[in-house]
């Protein structure tokens, strides 16, 4: 399935910012690549330079867009419930429509993860990383989470997006279906105390730390700021032990 078959088929008669999108998208989409040219768009879209301009920017701000737009086809699943259940079946959930969403549209998943600048987070994916951390902060809430939520999330979408990768070069014929399930369990397994016993003493004062630390940072009423302060260094330390 093509990225443009997921855009609206109405913009080929809508307003000039659909249409534009709509023809950068099948543009880009054909070239493989975001080498396209600003009258080649306005051409397909029936529309004039300075339009895309008032609408975009630029024709940077056009890609973006059309990326972006992309990218939030699959960040639609619900915030945690509070259910410890949920939220791992929805990690898990997400994790699989990551993968999806990367191997039905190959090139701008490429594009999405190869414009990436040294230092600086990409805002496109930022919604998709945000749901995670709440996800992940849900199992906190319930001792299950074995590291600090911001260094559970990293872990998870560092090999949420290796594998998809990975599955990406693979010739379709020979692609290994189990991989995703494989190495998901794997990076689970690595956060994530699912059995909550026979964890020695030191695991478990860590989860429990971090199932605090989370709570603390959601409601700290009754405590001054020097207090939440310390209180939340003491279980910072106790949940990296």
């Amino acid at each position: 399935m093509s990225y443009h078959s997921a855009m609206p088929r109405r913009a080929l008669s809508g307003n000039a910012r659909d249409r534009l999108l709509l023809a950068a998208a099948e543009l880009m989409d054909s070239s493989g690549d975001r080498d396209v040219s600003t009258r080649a768009v306005c051409e397909r879209a029936g529309v004039q330079a300075p339009t895309l301009y008032h609408h975009f920017g630029s024709k940077q701000g056009l890609i973006d867009a059309v990326i972006n737009h992309g990218f939030s086809q699959y960040v639609h699943s619900p915030r945690p419930s509070g259910d410890t259940r949920d939220a791992l079946d929805d990690i898990r959930r997400g994790w699989d429509e990551h993968v999806r969403f990367g191997l039905e549209h190959p090139t701008f998943y490429a594009l999405l993860y190869g414009r990436v600048e040294p230092g600086r987070p990409c805002a496109i994916t930022a919604p998709a990383h945000a749901m995670l951390r709440d996800l992940l902060g849900a199992a906190a809430r319930q001792g299950l989470l074995r590291v600090p939520v911001d260094d559970a999330a990293e872990q998870i979408l560092a090999a949420n997006v290796g594998v998809t990768l990975s599955l990406i070069t693979q010739p379709e014929e020979a692609r290994d279906p189990g991989l995703s399930n494989r190495v998901r369990e794997a990076a689970l397994a690595g956060v994530l105390d699912t059995t909550a016993r026979g964890e020695s003493p030191a695991a478990t004062r860590a989860s429990t730390a971090l199932a605090l630390r989370t709570l603390l940072e959601q409601d700290s009423t009754g405590l001054t700021a020097g207090e939440h302060a310390l209180l939340g260094e003491l279980l910072d330390r106790l949940g990296r032990s």
